[in-house]
């Protein structure tokens, strides 16, 4: 299966993401023993300058096919619709003018990380430069292509989000479509994979203690929950990061930083600052997905009376005060 990627307005975060997989000869030498080839990748292909300009406009004419077009950042749209804030560099010739062309070319089209998908923190605040996502504008179903975009097999665009994304995410999604796997029935109401998305952040939280009981960080260095008062959104972020370990190892909340559900439409511009937790009436207006708010406050006065004081103690430091201990047991 041969790629073609490209970078549009963004950071490049979720190539390095990329390169952090877990591979046991790194993520070039996986895709190679699965059948994928990067024809082309501004950082990771071998083509460069005359050659990777020939291979995109080869590409772009239909000359030389190729399976899927990846695309990691915004689309640039301004000025008045002329793109021409990003040029491509050797063609004069502005980036969503090539994505436009390719993706009619393409089998599938994938866009790689939040920004692709929705338009990201590139598409933040008043959005001069009128950044969007490929196949959504923020929430709203649009973007660069339009909503009844579908690519050559007949799938929508597939939004591997996240800021950056996760390195698995992407790893799957690709050689799930290699292997033919992968259909518009396994993409969720955003098109992302649900491989991904039908977990919650909060599963797999190593806080989760903290959270049954309401014992809650007052600080980031804090071992309590970060939902109540440090902006926490792993109740309602769809992901599985701390179930699948960002590079075998940590994710935001085990690096002590609350989830800002990244891999939502709109998650740039949350109305608050990312480490605030929104209240009214001392109630978070964010509360776990599905969950009706009086219950929530019924369950939470419940597991506050019953918080154990070694939670409690621990919760408000930033190491363990106190240990479990050994339950005692009566002899038979």
């Amino acid at each position: 299966m041969k790629l073609l990627w490209l970078q549009a307005a963004g950071c490049g975060g979720c190539t390095q993401s990329l390169l952090g997989a877990e591979a046991r000869d790194g993520v070039l030498a996986q895709f190679a023993e699965n059948g994928l080839e990067f024809m082309l990748h501004p950082g990771l292909s071998e083509a460069t300058g005359d050659e990777a300009l020939c291979i995109l406009e080869a590409a772009a004419t239909g000359t030389l096919p190729f399976d899927v077009l990846c695309v990691e950042g915004a689309l640039l749209r301004g000025p008045e619709g002329s793109g021409r804030f990003q040029i491509l560099s050797g063609t004069g010739r502005p980036v969503i003018e090539w994505v436009r062309e390719l993706a009619r070319r393409a089998p599938v089209v994938v866009a790689i990380g939040t920004c692709s998908a929705f338009g990201g923190l590139v598409a933040a605040g008043d959005n001069p430069a009128e950044a969007c996502g490929l196949q959504f504008d923020g929430d709203q179903p649009g973007g660069l292509l339009g909503p009844d975009f579908r690519s050559g097999s007949g799938m929508p665009v597939i939004n591997v989000a996240g800021c950056p994304t996760h390195p698995g995410w992407i790893v799957d999604t690709l050689i799930a479509l290699a292997l033919g796997a992968l259909g518009p029935a396994d993409l969720d109401a955003w098109q992302r994979p649900r491989f991904y998305t039908e977990q919650l952040v909060h599963h797999g939280c190593p806080r989760n203690e903290f959270y049954e009981f309401k014992a809650s960080a007052l600080r980031p260095s804090d071992l309590g929950c970060l939902m109540e008062n440090l902006g926490c959104k792993g109740t309602q972020a769809s992901a599985d990061c701390n179930l699948r370990l960002w590079h075998g190892v940590g994710s935001c909340v085990r690096g002590g930083f609350p989830c800002i559900a990244c891999t939502e439409p709109d998650f740039d511009e949350p109305g608050h600052p990312f480490l605030e937790t929104p209240k009214i009436a001392g109630i978070p207006t964010g509360l776990p997905v599905d969950m009706p708010k009086a219950w929530f406050v019924a369950l939470a006065a419940l597991a506050k009376s019953a918080m154990p004081e070694r939670v409690r103690e621990n919760a408000h430091s930033d190491h363990p005060l106190i240990a479990p201990q050994p339950r005692k047991r009566g002899r038979k």
